[in-house]
Order: structure tokens, then sequence, then C-alpha cells
């Protein structure tokens, strides 16, 4: 599997650990070993002008998401479809005033929307409530797992 990330918003950030979930991710959900993702960290200045060009909204937020080959879930029985996943950009500013809110520290915001960002890019969504409760649950889950996973390597 190749993860690229690019920092480029001058945060000091654990890039190890937003590869490390992203990976772990996309393993979970069947993506086959050789598809792509790129993450990118930027400021909020350029995260604003991400949100007003793609989404037209203003200000900053904290994580974005563009597909490009569509790629799903893999189920059981088949073989995973190969291609590029596409870019999730994280913004570190936005995601530790939501670390502060939260109790909890920004690296840990950062993973929290890394799977988020991944999650998006397989197509799943939030803007219903049936979606929001699916795509909340999973995320929570593949975040529990791969921090215990972490814990028992002696890495957390």
């Amino acid at each position: 599997m190749s993860i690229d990330i690019a920092n480029e918003s001058g945060y000091e950030l654990d890039e190890h650990a937003i590869v490390d979930v992203a990976r772990f991710t996309l393993d979970r959900m069947r993506i086959h070993p050789l598809a792509e993702l790129s993450v990118v960290i930027v400021d909020e200045a350029a995260m604003e002008q991400l949100h007003i060009q793609w989404m037209d909204l203003p200000g900053p937020t904290d994580v974005m998401s563009f597909p490009m080959d569509e790629l799903r879930p893999g189920k059981d029985n088949e073989d995973p479809p190969q291609g590029l996943l596409g870019d999730v950009v994280l913004c570190p500013e936005v995601a530790a005033r939501q670390a502060k809110t939260a109790g909890h520290g920004t690296d840990d915001e950062l993973q929290l929307l890394t799977v988020h960002g991944v999650l998006h890019l397989l197509g799943y969504d939030h803007a219903e409530p049936d979606e929001e409760r699916e795509m909340f649950g999973l995320q929570g889950e593949i975040l529990t797992a791969w921090r215990e996973r972490r814990g028992a390597a002696g890495t957390g």
C-alpha cells in the first residue's frame, strides 16, 4: 500500500501515526495492497481556499477528501480492485481547536480525521442520520482497534 504524506503546514505532528492509521483503515476495509493514497497537511489559509473552491463554504475545515478512482471496500468473496484512492487533506490548526474542545490531544484528533477522510474516499458519508450512524460507528471501531493494536505493540 502506497501512502504518501506531505506536511505543508509547518505544524509538528506524528506523521508516522497518520500513515499507520490510514494503512490500518485501508487494510480493515479490504482495499487492494497496491492502492495509492496521499495525505496532505495544510495550514488554515490553504484549507480555507480548498473549502471555498470545492464546497463553496467559507472558512477552513478540519478534513477534506478528494477521491480519484472511487474505490469501495472489498468484499470477502472477491479480490479488491486496484487504483488510486485519492487525497485526504488535514488542517492541524482546526484539529487542535477541536481536540481541545473534545478533551484529547491534537494527534488523536488528526488520527480520527485521517480515518474519517479515508472513509469518505471509500464512499461513506454522514449527510443523513443513518449514514452518520454507520460512518461514525465504523470510524470508532477502526480507531479503537488501531489504538488497541498500537498499545499491544508498545508503540502507543
